[in-house]
């Protein structure tokens, strides 16, 4: 199990965006597209910032440029000296100024970009197809929302604004390295190659384990999530240290590739620091001896030349570049520094590009349903006329399969051939063993997944023509598996029809018998429910439910293993209930208690994909076929 686990299907690999470029691209466009009088502010806060390093360190030349020897002794107009450091403060201040501007600015843009985003991936997950959900765990959606979109926080909040001033920085300092030296441009630059070199080859491996950290830290919340949703069935079946194992080897993985990752960024930074350091003496001794032996010309380049080309000029030039050299060295690091964020950022947007770029399911026709517009002011299907205006179909529950081929892959066919009708007001039961494909049947009725052949019709019109969510509006449906949301309970019942009321709620929870344990519950109908109904039981859940499917009042029902967890005797209770509400309604009914399906008016009896047998009760009793021999207890259902 613990190989099955690596993680997440989309952070498999230890790869990270597999287009680095066109990904960022598309980031940034995304970002600042909805933000441009920030952006704006941002990229001017960001010049003056990151030019205010490049001047003060100008201005140091000028200031030792004041400085003469006369009679052993340094004199200077220092009314000069203190107006350029009075001019110099004021250009690092504005400097500060603007870098808290700039990112306090892009803490703004990201924070609405990241919500901007949050809320376009939870609306478009709500648009995806069933099928999306099969090939991707909840692990995997889970990781969307917080890894990758935290990864993006830290790119977009510091990363981009860093690069933005780095880039500035560097090609302001450069031209004015070039200005005042052009041989000492060639030293930086030579130790520059060098300093990339090494960081790219720590940059690439450091990276490869960030990415792998990533993969690791979700496979272990993924891990953690299921052993916290299953601590009953671990503690029934003594399943502790399996699980301590498990977790032991996913925490392992992400213990080792953190160290990796962290071992070489922490690496890289010391190393570009020691290499700035050397750059930084290097410069100085190349210089010193330059002065010394009187090579001035190798020395200056156009801003000594026009300055006089004194002594202290030279001196002043000299202590100008070493600035400089700190100045270039410094954003250097900082996109070394960087190197591995923005990698983890651009496979986390690109993994979330990837779910909001699926395809989303399609909304079906145009076939719509509404309630009193007909003749009949009743349920009707509205009908576009090729001509102009509508025409009104009555709903009457009328379902059938004509011929119908289905299959989840393409490959592996479930349901060969089914062919079955419901008229309207029939209860039409399915029966069979495990992975017969009954609830299969039912998820197709929902249009859940679509056909490869036959069609499906509803009142004579093909479900393809009814739009989706419509289709879905006529369909009460109580699932094999209850899910409960967080609120009262009395928000769980109206969750079947929002606009009901509470009395309604409370009729549905009546006739599914479940008004009886609720009106026992600390707050009635007031309860709040928190952890899908961990504080109920799974009879109550499924009784919760149930009134959840009464209080929607659709004109079909579709019940899967609605009362499995049900004891007989409630069970009784509730079919009398739901006799009543069955009146009228087509009902779609999957059991493996066959008491339940007695009174059906058609049972189908399937096997492999296939319907094997069909009729009533007494039908299959009297041809003595599988139905006989599941009912008689001679064959067991799974």
């Amino acid at each position: 199990m613990a190989n099955a686990m690596v993680g997440p299907r989309g952070m498999r690999g230890g790869k990270g965006a597999k287009n680095p470029s066109k990904t960022l691209g598309r980031l940034l466009k995304y970002t600042f597209s909805h933000y441009k009088l920030a952006t704006a502010f941002m990229l001017i806060a960001v010049l003056i910032s990151s030019s205010a390093n490049a001047v003060g360190s100008a201005m140091l030349a000028p200031i030792i440029a004041q400085l003469k020897p006369v009679d052993g002794v340094i004199v200077a107009d220092w009314s000069v000296i203190v107006r350029y450091v009075i001019v110099i403060a004021c250009v690092y201040l504005a400097g500060a100024l603007c870098a808290f501007a700039y990112n306090r600015t892009m803490m703004y843009i990201a924070n609405g970009t990241l919500k901007k985003l949050r809320n376009e991936m939870f609306e478009k997950m709500h648009g995806l197809p069933l099928k999306y959900f099969d090939t991707h765990t909840h692990g995997d959606l889970m990781s969307l929302y917080t890894n990758d979109v935290d990864t993006m926080r830290q790119l977009l909040s510091q990363t981009i604004p860093q690069l933005v001033a780095s880039v500035i920085t560097i090609v302001a300092v450069l031209v004015m390295m070039i200005l005042f030296s052009f041989t000492l441009t060639v030293v930086m630059f030579v130790m520059l190659f060098i300093m990339l070199v090494l960081i790219k080859g720590i940059g690439v491996k450091s990276a490869k384990n960030f990415v792998r950290q990533q993969q690791a830290l979700g496979a272990l919340n993924g891990f953690v999530e299921e052993m916290t949703e299953g601590q009953k069935v671990i503690k029934v079946f003594c399943h502790e240290q399996k699980a301590r194992e498990q977790f032991k080897v996913l925490n392992d993985e992400l213990n080792v590739s953190g160290r990796k990752a962290n071992g070489y960024a922490f690496m890289m930074g010391p190393m570009t620091n020691n290499i700035g350091y050397f750059q930084y003496i290097l410069v100085a001794i190349i210089g010193l001896v330059l002065l010394m032996t009187g090579n001035e010309f190798w020395l200056l380049s156009a801003y000594g030349k026009f300055s006089g080309g004194t002594i202290a000029v030279y001196a002043g030039v000299l202590v100008s570049f070493l600035g400089f050299s700190r100045s270039f060295n410094m954003p250097i690091n900082q996109v070394a520094q960087q190197f591995n964020a923005i990698v983890m950022a651009l496979a986390g947007a690109e993994r979330i590009f990837e779910m909001t770029d699926t395809a989303p399911e399609d909304a079906g026709g145009e076939i719509t349903l509404t309630y009193g517009e007909s003749a009949e002011n009743e349920w009707a299907w509205k009908k576009p006329k090729a001509e102009g205006g509508f025409e009104y179909v009555q709903l009457k529950g009328d379902i059938r399969f004509n011929d119908v081929v289905f299959g989840y892959n393409e490959d592996k066919v479930i349901l060969k051939n089914i062919s079955l009708y419901a008229k309207p007001g029939q209860k039409i039961a399915f029966v069979g063993s495990t992975g017969a494909g009954k609830t299969t049947i039912t998820n197709l009725i929902n249009r859940f997944y679509d056909i490869q052949s036959g069609e499906i019709t509803y009142d004579g019109i093909n479900i393809k023509d009814i739009r989706k969510s419509d289709l879905r509006r006529s369909l009460g449906v109580v699932l094999q598996d209850t899910h409960l949301f967080t609120g009262t309970v009395m928000d769980n019942i109206r969750y079947g029809r929002l606009d009901a009321t509470d009395e309604e709620c409370v009729k549905a929870a009546k006739l599914a018998n479940a008004d009886s344990f609720i009106v026992h519950l600390p707050e009635g109908y007031k309860t709040e429910i928190k952890g899908d109904g961990s504080n109920l039981s799974q009879g109550q859940r499924q009784l919760l439910a149930i009134a959840r499917a009464m209080v929607s009042d659709c004109p079909v029902l579709i019940l899967d293993e609605a009362t499995s967890s049900i004891d007989t005797r409630t069970e009784k209770l509730i079919e009398q209930g739901m006799d009543k509400l069955m009146e009228g309604r087509t009902v779609f009914v999957i059991a493996h208690r066959l008491s339940t399906v007695r009174n059906s008016h058609a049972i189908m009896v399937l096997e492999h994909g296939e319907i094997i047998e069909r009729g009533n009760h007494d039908q299959l009793i009297e041809q003595k076929g599988k139905y006989y021999q599941l009912y008689t207890g001679a064959f067991e259902l799974d």
